[in-house]
């Protein structure tokens, strides 16, 4: 372990044990809360550009701790340590740098060690208080806030993009900011964000109203991010007993040259996404998702090309078209077989998902997932190939 990395690792360890000792401390007046997991992953992978497949294998475990020293205010410190083994660590070119979690101020992170087919990575992905007063709550620090409606896609989730092909992540990314919430009644509220940054293009700035009307909630957002304008409205609700959600982003148009060719990803004009989604459960426990996802600036072609430009300009994908259908049932009250699928209609590409959860005991719980990808190259999930993962999970 380098110089830098112990000292952030030390760092770490110091921060976890000054959170212990004052839960310790006011343990009379105060209560202290602990869970976690630990989960083991093995993977084994296909990629076009490989001739042999990568074998690998994860240990991941995570603390969550929450601090209670008052009635109205807690402390939240959540951390994950990941090993890993195998050959993905050794063959693939900054293995390292894609698993790591970047943020403008404070990167509570450190690689544990790096060696030729293994690596250690420990990281404190939440770290933030939480105070109430009457109908205010403040939060301040490392915290998600996901202001999306549908569950595959959310352009109005302007804080922490996800994307639902990253399963073993189920906390989901954080972000340093500052959010203040004013409850207006018992299912609307106000809402302000702000993420601070370095770096201005990085900075966002952003409001939320969420209300209820006709049995449906909505969330309408307004502020800027990366220097642009943007609103957006979402919705959830049903129609006949079937889930009926949706959003809507429209935000000041952009132009971004590619590295890899003189033609820019973008529109000066006006950028729009939106999003539809649907889903029903039978009473057979039978139960179809769909989900459709539409960017006005999207390509048609070389999909996978354009990729880091269209997060540089906040969207979700590159296309232009995205369908997303999952059909799941319970086979028996511990097992759960699932499949989806994600296809890009304009360059024909398309992940299979399919999988299957079984819960053996108490709290320990088995995932067997399969990943295929099928498309031309440089369309957008043509570059893949084949993923089969199985994980144990134990929660505590």
């Amino acid at each position: 372990m380098g110089k830098k990395a112990a000292k952030k690792f030390i760092e770490m360890k110091l921060l976890i044990l000054l959170l212990l000792f004052f839960s310790n401390s006011y343990s009379q007046l105060s209560p202290f809360e602990i869970n976690g997991y630990a989960k083991y992953l093995f993977s084994s992978s296909k990629h076009p550009a490989a001739s042999e497949r990568y074998d690998d294998h994860l240990i991941h475990a995570r603390l969550n701790t929450r601090w209670y020293p008052a009635e109205n205010f807690r402390a939240v410190l959540e951390m994950r340590l990941r090993a890993y083994y195998g050959e993905s660590v050794e063959k693939i070119p900054g293995f390292t740098d894609q698993i790591k979690s970047s943020h403008d101020y404070l990167n509570l992170d450190a690689v544990l060690w790096d060696k030729k087919e293994t690596l250690g990575y420990g990281e404190i992905d939440r770290l933030y208080i939480d105070w109430n007063y009457n109908e205010f709550q403040l939060t301040a620090g490392r915290q998600r806030i996901a202001w999306g409606t549908s569950w595959v896609w959310n352009p109005i989730d302007i804080f922490n993009p996800l994307s639902v092909l990253d399963f073993d992540y189920e906390e989901r990314p954080a972000v340093d900011a500052l959010r203040l919430q004013y409850y207006t009644g018992a299912i609307s509220k106000v809402e302000f964000a702000f993420k601070p940054a370095k770096e201005k293009e990085n900075i966002i700035v952003s409001g939320l109203l969420s209300i209820n009307m006709w049995d449906y909630d909505f969330n309408l957002i307004g502020g800027v991010k990366n220097e642009r304008w943007l609103g957006g409205a979402g919705w959830a609700g049903d129609i006949s007993g079937a889930g009926f959600r949706g959003e809507v982003l429209i935000s000041e148009g952009r132009k971004v040259a590619s590295p890899f060719s003189n033609i820019s990803f973008g529109s000066d004009d006006i950028n729009y996404s939106f999003v539809l989604s649907g889903d029903y459960t039978f009473p057979n426990s039978f139960y179809i998702h769909t989900e459709v996802l539409y960017n006005n600036i999207g390509v048609e072609a070389l999909t996978a090309q354009f990729q880091q430009e269209a997060l540089n300009l906040g969207l979700l994908t590159a296309a232009r078209w995205s369908l997303y259908q999952e059909f799941a049932y319970d086979f028996h009250p511990l097992v759960r077989g699932t499949v989806f699928s994600l296809f890009n209609p304009e360059d024909k590409s398309f992940v299979i998902v399919p999988s299957a959860s079984y819960s053996v005991i108490t709290n320990l719980d088995f995932l067997l997932l399969l990943m295929f990808f099928e498309g031309k190259p440089l369309t957008e999930f043509g570059e893949y190939g084949s993923t089969i993962f199985l994980r144990f999970k134990y929660s505590f």
